[in-house]
């Protein structure tokens, strides 16, 4: 069976964080005039297809994903003229445009919740998740909401609790209430309507919630809430859900659709993105993104481990063998939600352009739709605030607020954690230049820039011939020249090794070979046996000296990568 060609699989996607990406105005605040601005980067670049995380109406609780008017265009961004002419722009230049879909919950300054909230009898009351409280006169259960604390808020106005799985200015939608799904889908349309490609559709396996909400296991006695990603994940109604939003809009346009979908499992991969009955284009699944966190530990996803490059190869193989013609992968390192792969998984101190280079390398020649986060072409790091002031994201502050405020951590580790894994890494202001505030803003930025502005820059990557920007404009080529990059099949080989990562991939006649080095250190491996070295063509490396190759044994340097053609 052959890979069929939808446009989507030889896209790359660049995702932009309108919030800091290019201010056009002074205000400190990136918008829509800012991104037109920048087009022809983008375009220079390479990429197809551009994500926008959300620009709608918003009171800004968590930077756009709590909206209120989805047919509106946040003040701060600019209108829907504006946006009008951003697609237009786009489209000129051959770019497609995602627009984020954030709708398993609203803003509570949305006019739905406004009215759901005024009595119990009211129309839009079943628009939301509304309990009474339980037995004990507290929380219809114990389910913790992904921002620390109860994922339930009281309202004093009828005296009953809403279902907020994020902050309490979020509150979820009832899927349950098919007025609310046609509401949604009619919405769906009328962006499709007006021009966009395809949605990033935000959490989006949360919107069947399992019936009657029951309490979550309890973990650990001492703790009041629990974590109930069983109940709310994947949930019974989910693809019964998609598939009828797939029948009401999906069907009817040529779009790429991604689902954001955490405690996925690549059969569910399966089937969400089969081309016979799935629902969505491919999905963005994190069990890579885990990878250092420390499940049960004090801090959960803050708790930094330390992980084995077996254990990355386990998961990213699981992914690409079990979708392989079943599905469809994305591939991802970096997002709006994510710190600096770089930082991450690199080494931005002593090899910065050599490890931010691998990582491409490695990720890029995989099977899927690659999405490159805003600067991260450019190698851009995570920042370490001296202190909590510094930031801004909602997440972080609650963090900072129950473990050290009101639970007395030591603030220091605290602080340490978030600067490995903290949100804000990635919503520093886009560094342009070396000029003040990198060229992001005339004005004071809503969040301080990185320091490492003035070396770190796509002034300066662009005059740099060797840059990690033209590196990555260099990957996305290949892609477009080599369809064994786009179909080929995924085999690991070196499993056991803990220091180099690599695969290869055979389509028809064409077989690659990927060799990435992951350590500090200068490593010898004998070339695959079965992989005959005479009629191999170096097709893209990340040092200026070809990777050294004698009597069958290869030399990689700290963090070498080495694509070759067989």
């Amino acid at each position: 069976m052959s890979q069929s060609t939808q446009w989507w699989k030889d896209s790359v996607v660049y995702q932009i964080y309108p919030r800091s990406f290019n201010d056009s105005n002074g205000d400190g605040i990136g918008d829509l005039q800012g991104i037109i601005q920048k087009l022809d980067y983008l375009v220079e670049l390479g990429i197809d297809v551009v994500w926008l995380s959300p620009i709608y109406k918003s009171p800004n609780d968590d930077n756009g994903y709590d909206i209120s008017d989805y047919q509106k265009i946040m003040d701060e961004f600019g209108d829907l003229e504006t946006w009008d002419r951003l697609i237009t722009e786009m489209h000129d230049r051959g770019l497609k445009l995602v627009m984020d879909l954030v709708v398993n919950h609203t803003s509570d300054e949305h006019e739905w919740f406004a009215e759901s909230r005024k009595s119990k009898d009211n129309p839009y009351r079943d628009y939301y998740v509304w309990r009474p409280p339980n037995q004990n006169g507290e929380e219809p259960n114990n389910w913790v909401s992904f921002f620390s604390g109860s994922a339930w808020q009281f309202d004093e106005a009828t005296g009953e609790y809403y279902l907020h799985l994020f902050t309490k200015k979020q509150p979820d939608l009832n899927w349950e209430n098919p007025e609310v799904r046609h509401k949604i889908y009619n919405m769906m349309k009328w962006w499709l309507d007006r021009g966009v490609d395809g949605f990033r559709m935000d959490v989006i396996n949360l919107i069947s919630k399992v019936e009657g909400l029951p309490d979550a296991p309890v973990a650990k006695p001492e703790d009041k809430y629990q974590w109930g990603s069983d109940f709310f994940a994947n949930g019974p109604r989910f693809m019964e859900f998609m598939n009828e939003m797939k029948e009401e809009v999906l069907d009817k346009y040529d779009i790429l659709t991604v689902g954001e979908t955490g405690f996925v499992t690549p059969e569910e991969g399966k089937q969400f993105t089969n081309e016979e009955d799935g629902v969505l284009s491919m999905i963005f699944q994190f069990q890579h993104m885990d990878i250092d966190a420390q499940p049960g530990g004090q801090m959960g996803k803050w708790d930094i481990r330390d992980w084995k490059l077996t254990e990355l190869k386990e998961i990213m193989s699981k992914w690409q063998v079990e979708l392989y013609n079943k599905g469809w992968n994305s591939l991802f390192l970096e997002n709006h939600d994510q710190p600096r792969s770089v930082s991450r998984f690199g080494d931005d101190q002593h090899y910065h352009k050599e490890s931010a280079k691998m990582l491409a390398t490695w990720l890029h020649m995989m099977q899927g739709t690659p999405y490159i986060y805003q600067g991260q072409e450019l190698g851009m790091t995570n920042v370490h605030f001296p202190s909590i002031e510094d930031y801004r994201d909602v997440e972080i502050l609650n963090l900072w607020q129950e473990l050290v405020v009101d639970k007395g951590y030591d603030p220091e580790e605290v602080l340490h954690s978030i600067h490995e894994k903290g949100r804000d890494n990635a919503r520093t202001p886009m560094q342009w230049d070396a000029t003040e505030n990198a060229g992001f803003t005339e004005g004071t930025p809503w969040i301080k820039v990185n320091p490492n502005f003035t070396e770190i820059n796509a002034k300066a990557a662009l005059k740099d011939p060797d840059s990690i920007f033209y590196y990555y404009k260099k990957l996305i080529q290949l892609r477009k020249d080599h369809n064994v990059i786009v179909h080929g099949e995924y085999e690991l080989i070196w499993e056991e090794d803990q220091q180099v990562y690599a695969y290869k991939r055979t389509y028809q006649d064409k077989t690659l070979l990927v060799m990435a080095n992951f350590t500090r250190d200068t490593l010898e491996r004998e070339w695959p046996g079965e992989l005959g070295n005479n009629n191999s063509s170096l097709l893209i490396h990340n040092y200026q000296e070809e990777p050294k190759v004698k009597d069958k044994v290869v030399t990689l340097r700290p963090f070498e990568a080495a694509v070759y053609l067989m």
